[in-house]
C-alpha cells in the first residue's frame, strides 16, 4: 500500500525575467519600431525623459574597434542607473550629417480613383456614368477588367438594366482612359490598346497588331525563328515590330497604383580612417533616454507612490535594455568588419565565408543572440547599405581554402558579363573556369546560383541577344 511522503529535490532551471524579456525584444526590433516602442515609453512613463544635454556631447569611452566588451543578456545582477550610458551619443560622430530627413511620395490616390475622377471629366449622361462606375470597380491594380459583363450587368440591376451591348459600348470609353491600356481583358488586348495609340504610319506598327492579337506566346518563348517564318517577314521588319511591342506597359494600372517608397535607416554607419575601418552606430536612431530626476526625488519611502516606483524601474529596466542593445549591436558589427575588410576595400569576390558560429564564439555569446541582433538591422558602407545578414554565407571548397557562396555567384555574375554575345557560358563552361581558378564546385551549384540572380539559361541569354 503507498504511504504519502515527503522528498526534498534540487534543480536547476531557467526563468525568463520581465527585464530579460524587455532585452530581447529590444535587441530583435528594427530600428524604425524601435523608435516606436521608445517613444511610447516617453508618452505613457512620466519617469523618463530625454537627455538633451547628453545628446551634444561626444564621449569617448566607446571605441570603434571593439575593446570594451559588450555584456550577454543576464540582468540578474545588472547595475540599473538613471542614464542610459551607452547609445548614439556615446558613439563618435559619423562623417555624414544625419539630421535631414526625406520623405517618401505616400498619395493615397489609387487607380480607381483615378478613372472616376476621368469619367466625371467626360460630362456623360447618368446612365452612362453608372455603367463606367460599374466597369471602373471590375478593373484590378494591375489595370486589368476581371469581371464578365454579365457580372456587371447584374451589380447595375434593378436600377439599370443595360445590355451586353451598351456595356461594350462604354467599356471602349474607360479604354479609352489614362492609363493607355487601361480596361483590357488579356495582355493581347493590353497591347493593342497601346499600339493604337500611335501614328498610323509608324514603321513595323501593322506588323506588330499581328504580333500582339496572335504570337505573344512566340515571343514570350523568344521563338523569334518560328515566329519569322510564320509571319514570313524579313528580321528588319520583325525587330521593328517587336520594339513597339515591347515598349508598351504589360500592367498600366501599376503606373498609378505604384507602392510608395520604401526607406532603409541604417543601425551602423562604417567608414575608413587612417588606414583603419570605423565603426559607428546611427546618433540619430533613437534619443538617450534618462530618469526624470525631479519626479524620482520626491518619492517618499512610504506606500503612497507605488505606482510612480513601478514607473520608476521600468524607466531603469528600459535604459539598461537600451543600453545592451547599443553593445551588443556595436560588437556584432566590429566583428563582421574585422573579419570583411577584403570585401569593404574589393568588393563581393572577396567575401569571406562567415556563420553566425563563428560571430557568436568571437564576441562570447550565443548564436541566438547574434541571430537576433542581424535580423532586420542594416550597416551603411562605402558599398552601399547592406542587412547585416548579408555579410554570412556558406563555405565552399578551394585550392585556396574556404570560399563564400557570395563570393562565387559574384564571379558567376562577372564572367557571364563579360562573355561574347554570339557565343554565352554555359553552365559546364562556368564551372570549368571556376575549376581553373581554384573553385570546385558542381555544375547544378553553378545552376542554382545563375538562377538566383535571376540570369537565364545560356541558350536564352543568346536568343535574346540576338533579337536584340
Amino acid at each position: 500500500m503507498l504511504k504519502p511522503s515527503l522528498q526534498l529535490r534540487l534543480s536547476q532551471q531557467l526563468t525568463m525575467t520581465p527585464q530579460l524579456q524587455q532585452a530581447i525584444r529590444l535587441l530583435q526590433l528594427p530600428i524604425m519600431d524601435l523608435q516606436t516602442q521608445i517613444q511610447e515609453a516617453l508618452d505613457e512613463n512620466v519617469m523618463l525623459e530625454v537627455d538633451e544635454d547628453a545628446s551634444l556631447e561626444e564621449s569617448e569611452d566607446t571605441t570603434a574597434d571593439g575593446e570594451e566588451s559588450a555584456p550577454d543578456l543576464d540582468l540578474a545582477d545588472a547595475e540599473w542607473t538613471d542614464t542610459q550610458r551607452t547609445g548614439p551619443s556615446d558613439t563618435p560622430s559619423s562623417f555624414e550629417p544625419r539630421s535631414e530627413r526625406e520623405f517618401a511620395d505616400i498619395s493615397e490616390d489609387t487607380l480607381r480613383d483615378h478613372l472616376l475622377w476621368q469619367l466625371e471629366l467626360e460630362n456623360l449622361d447618368a446612365r452612362t456614368t453608372a455603367i463606367g462606375q460599374a466597369i471602373v470597380d471590375g478593373i484590378n491594380e494591375d489595370g486589368y477588367l476581371t469581371d464578365e459583363s454579365e457580372a456587371i450587368r447584374a451589380t447595375l440591376l434593378p436600377d439599370i438594366a443595360a445590355s451586353t451591348e451598351e456595356i461594350e459600348a462604354v467599356l471602349g470609353l474607360v479604354q479609352r482612359l489614362d492609363p493607355v491600356g487601361v480596361g483590357a481583358r488579356s495582355v493581347s488586348e493590353c497591347v493593342l490598346l497601346q499600339l493604337r495609340q500611335l501614328d498610323p504610319d509608324t514603321p513595323g506598327l501593322e506588323l506588330a497588331q499581328t504580333v500582339a492579337s496572335d504570337y505573344l506566346e512566340l515571343v514570350a518563348a523568344h521563338q523569334f525563328t518560328a515566329l519569322r517564318r510564320q509571319l514570313e517577314t524579313t528580321d528588319e521588319e520583325l525587330n521593328d515590330a517587336l520594339v513597339l511591342v515591347r515598349a508598351c506597359h504589360p500592367r498600366p494600372g501599376s503606373s498609378i497604383t505604384a507602392t510608395a517608397a520604401e526607406y532603409v535607416v541604417p543601425d551602423v554607419y562604417v567608414r575608413r580612417s587612417d588606414g583603419a575601418w570605423i565603426v559607428e552606430l546611427n546618433t540619430a536612431a533613437a534619443p538617450q533616454l534618462k530618469v526624470n530626476q525631479s519626479y524620482a526625488g520626491s518619492l517618499g519611502r512610504d506606500g503612497e507612490y507605488d505606482v510612480l516606483r513601478t514607473q520608476l524601474q521600468e524607466a531603469r529596466w528600459l535604459i539598461r535594455s537600451l543600453e545592451i542593445r547599443n553593445e551588443t549591436l556595436l560588437k556584432v558589427a566590429t566583428t563582421i568588419v574585422e573579419r570583411q575588410v577584403e570585401f569593404l576595400e574589393h568588393g563581393e569576390e572577396y567575401m569571406r565565408p562567415m556563420i553566425l558560429k563563428d560571430v557568436a564564439e568571437a564576441i562570447e555569446m550565443h548564436e541566438s543572440t547574434v541571430s537576433r541582433v542581424t535580423t532586420n538591422k542594416y550597416m551603411h558602407t562605402p558599398r552601399g547599405i547592406f542587412e547585416l545578414r548579408f555579410f554570412f554565407s556558406s563555405h565552399l571548397s578551394s585550392e585556396d581554402g574556404e570560399q563564400s557562396s557570395t563570393a562565387v555567384r559574384a564571379k558567376i555574375r562577372k564572367m557571364i558579363g563579360g562573355e561574347k554575345p554570339e557565343k554565352p557560358l554555359s553552365d559546364n563552361q562556368i564551372t570549368k573556369l571556376l575549376s581553373e581558378e581554384g573553385i570546385h564546385v558542381a555544375r547544378r551549384t553553378v545552376a542554382k546560383y545563375r538562377e538566383g540572380m535571376k540570369i537565364p539559361s545560356s541558350s536564352e541569354r543568346k536568343r535574346s541577344k540576338m533579337a536584340g
